[in-house]
């Protein structure tokens, strides 16, 4: 019988990027609280980070917190960073042990301050780990970041007429990550809100009904095989494509 969990590992993605997308509707189809859909929702982080290091994924960022997200009710914003520093707490030495390098992207300045001195001490924490790399994306927004990429070119005096897509690439708060190859959505809404709007140029796109919470191993294989029955082209033809291979 052929193997459902079956991945091509010559072909595997480089970097799968997610938006974590369903836990207030998780919770409000139990009748719970929206705070309790976000618990549950750190556990399917936790279940996904070590899935993907299983895989063989060499980059995983996930979509934790928007710029936008500050103008949720104050008391779930208040629950969602306390939430985001017992992760840290509690999963930092696994990190280490695991050999992840934790990395993290946004205005990390708007984080309260209890919550920067953890990530940044997991952050230090995990510098020399090289097996996989998690990039969390807090207080972000992808026009915010080519805002402050703007920014950043115009203090440098870079000349205009030498600014080039390598240039923007490099002052992005991505630059020391690859773009990614592969977008999985859960929940279903047919949108990138926001996130990676430079870098998702040529990534292929997976959108799932499943709700962050439910979002397990299979899953993540589910979206990879679906990847790597693709055909990535660039802006090429297929037969441009065959004949390059």
């Amino acid at each position: 019988m052929k193997n459902p969990d079956k991945l091509d590992h010559k072909h595997l993605p480089e970097h799968v990027v997610i938006i974590m997308d369903g836990n207030g509707r998780w919770a409000e189809r139990k009748n719970l609280s929206r705070i309790t859909g976000h618990r549950e929702g750190i556990k399917a982080v936790s279940s996904i980070v070590g899935a993907g290091r299983e895989v063989g994924l060499k980059y995983i960022t996930l979509f934790a917190f928007s710029a936008q997200n500050w103008n949720r009710p104050k008391k779930e914003v208040l629950a969602l960073m306390e939430l985001l520093k017992q992760y840290l707490i509690e999963e930092g030495e696994r990190l280490v042990e695991q050999d992840i390098k934790l990395n993290a992207i946004g205005r990390l300045y708007q984080l309260p301050e209890d919550v920067v001195e953890t990530l940044e001490s997991i952050i230090h924490k995990t510098k020399d780990c090289k097996t996989m790399t998690l990039t969390l994306a807090l207080s972000y927004g992808s026009r915010e970041e080519i805002v402050d990429t703007v920014k950043t070119l115009i203090k440098k005096g870079i000349d205009p007429e030498k600014i080039d897509e390598e240039t923007i690439s490099k002052h992005l708060y991505t630059s020391d990550i690859p773009d990614p190859d592969l977008l999985i959505r859960t929940s279903g809404e047919m949108r990138i809100s926001n996130f990676l709007l430079w870098q998702l140029a040529y990534t292929e796109i997976y959108v799932t009904k499943t709700l962050w919470p439910n979002f397990r191993k299979r899953h993540l294989i589910k979206a990879i095989q679906n990847y790597q029955n693709r055909e990535r082209r660039f802006g090429l033809t297929g037969k441009q494509i065959q004949k390059r291979d």
